[in-house]
């Protein structure tokens, strides 16, 4: 008995990446039609432009279309999606060097439920460019417009051209939004610097269902701006802030947190955060759930300890770069994280494998800890371990002191880890990783990058489920890929850079043997001879993108030839 496409799309539906859905399209044509119907966003790059009438029939229900740093006429291609009869939800025009705006509004008389548009590091985004977004799309609910370009406005010795101020987003352009983007929920302005407390007055007034605002790296909007926002948006539940306490913290700023009461997430990055204003944000009772407050000064472990015993209910904190953290004091701390499902603590020099076993054993919750650049691994000790099966992803690179020893005792009490950077940690040897591999049988994603004491990769035992590999550096040879070739049958991505060892003995291995690969890094692989390239492409139909050696310039020709094969060969 056949189960019907309902069943079948809610067991695709569960699947952890729609990645996944290119191989089952391929088992019969039952499977091809419901694939096509259940994937909802799609990416545009200039080599997509010629296909795009078939994938636009093909992919009937896409809500999200994704077009970076596109090189072609993004009118034109505006335009096409406008036409295609597809109700979009979701638009992202990153890093573009044009506003497309004939494009924009002609998408806006067609689709009217757009909901979420990202213009972020567009190149000499103004005001009239604002204009037209709130003219076009008045059911906005999210909006980036984060980091515009503005290079070209200066000249070789940096002087500003004035004649070019009209071609900037200031507060007349943030005004006319707020006045037209009534369900506005998140906005972010981050990078604007001509903007002031002026822009953020007129959206705390007009847009009152706001509920996320990012203001990163704008110069002119102050501390009372930031606290104007806290008293009178009140569904604010995040906001993203960097640079403030200079020259101190403003009172009105700091008493604004209690008026912020639904605030959920806050990041005070690169501030000089005192611990009277930590202790104002605890004493404030917020719902916090997410804390950043990376790279902040004039704070001490008596603020922070203060504010986390009041927020133990805290599910991520970033503490990177706060170097008065020692293992002592971290052994303090973890008494208020038991709920803490990530936290990150690079670049706290002081840290050892104390304060990482302690986080394993008394933060049970844990699924992500980031220990990069500390003393992990420099001491030897003996002490009782808990194991901790709910910790998914460590990154532990940048730890020169990391050994073998260390490294063992981490997989064992880390039985479910799925992705694991260990980039750059010198003193990691073959017997190290290899233990990890073998306790580890969950791993899906492996950095290990510049690992200069691990002299080759050889393995007695298949690793069914890792699907992404970066080993770049010295470690790889055409044995180790051969290695890899055996065991790592489910292997997608490759990251090979700068692997002088490797010729294209051990690349056709891998790319025979691995038949889900879908990308391969070969830059710098200065011994991987060029010719190599088309019949990767022929031999692996799964290939989607090639990073070929440097020697290797495709014309557009070659490029068009390998695009017709279902692979983005770049240049090298």
């Amino acid at each position: 008995m056949e189960l019907p496409e309902e069943c079948w799309e809610l067991i695709f539906n569960f699947l952890d990446h729609h990645r996944h859905f290119e191989s089952l399209s391929l088992v019969s044509t039952q499977f091809f039609s419901i694939t096509n119907h259940l994937r909802r966003s799609l990416k545009i790059s200039s080599q997509t432009i010629p296909f795009l009438p078939n994938l636009f029939r093909r992919f009937p229900n896409l809500k999200g279309i994704e077009i970076p740093e596109f090189d072609g006429d993004l009118n034109f291609l505006l335009h096409q999606i406008s036409k295609s009869g597809l109700d979009l939800e979701s638009l992202t025009l990153s890093n573009q060097s044009h506003f497309p705006l004939m494009g924009l509004r002609e998408m806006g008389l067609r689709m009217r439920n757009l909901t979420e548009l990202n213009c972020s590091e567009m190149n000499c985004l103004q005001d009239t460019d604002l204009s037209a977004i709130g003219n076009s799309f008045p059911l906005l609910e999210d909006l980036n417009i984060s980091f515009p370009q503005y290079n070209s406005r200066f000249g070789p010795n940096w002087s500003v051209d004035l004649q070019c101020f009209s071609g900037i987003v200031t507060d007349e352009g943030i005004i006319h939004l707020s006045t037209k983007l009534k369900n506005l929920l998140k906005i972010d302005l981050s990078g604007n610097q001509f903007i002031t407390d002026k822009s953020l007055q007129f959206l705390s007034a007009n847009c009152l269902l706001l509920r996320e605002i990012g203001i990163r790296e704008c110069d002119f909007i102050t501390q009372n701006g930031i606290g104007i926002v806290m008293r009178r948006c009140i569904h604010l539940n995040s906001i993203s802030v960097d640079g403030i306490g200079i020259p101190s913290i403003d009172s009105f700023f700091q008493e604004s947190f209690v008026f912020a009461k639904n605030l959920c997430e806050l990041n005070l990055s690169h501030s000089f955060v005192s611990d009277e204003l930590l202790s104002s944000i605890a004493e404030a009772c917020l719902p916090l759930k997410k804390l950043t407050i990376c790279h902040c000064y004039d704070f001490t472990f008596v603020g922070v300890s203060y504010l986390l015993y009041k927020y133990q209910f805290l599910e991520y904190l970033d503490l990177e770069g706060a170097n008065f953290l020692t293992d002592e004091s971290m052994v303090n701390l973890c008494e208020f994280l038991h709920k803490s499902t990530f936290i990150n603590l690079s670049l706290c020099s002081k840290l050892t494998s104390l304060t990482f076993f302690t986080l394993v054993s008394n933060c049970p919750l844990l699924k992500d800890i980031k220990m990069e650049r500390t003393n992990l691994g420099v001491e030897e000790f003996i002490v009782d371990f808990g194991i901790n099966p709910c910790i998914r992803s460590l990154n532990l690179s940048g730890n020169e002191s990391l050994s073998d020893e260390c490294i063992k005792k981490i997989a064992i009490c880390c039985p479910n880890l799925q992705e694991l950077k260990i980039s750059h940690c010198p003193t990691i040897t073959e017997e190290g990783i290899g233990e990890v591999l073998r306790n580890c049988g969950e791993m899906r994603h492996l950095e290990m990058n510049r690992c200069l004491g691990i002299k080759c990769f050889d393995i007695d035992f298949e690793l069914p489920k890792l699907e992404v590999l970066q080993a770049g550096g010295p470690l790889m040879d055409d044995e180790a890929l051969i290695v890899i070739a055996k065991k790592c049958h489910g292997l997608l991505q490759l990251d090979l850079e700068g692997c002088l060892n490797v010729t294209a003995k051990g690349v056709n291995g891998v790319v025979q043997s691995c038949t889900r690969l879908r990308e391969i890094n070969l830059k710098w692989c200065d011994n991987v001879k060029v010719d190599i390239i088309p019949s990767m492409v022929f031999s692996r139909p799964s290939l989607r993108k090639i990073i070929p050696p440097c020697k290797f310039i495709p014309t557009d020709k070659q490029k068009n030839f390998f695009l017709r094969h279902g692979c983005l060969v770049c240049e090298g």
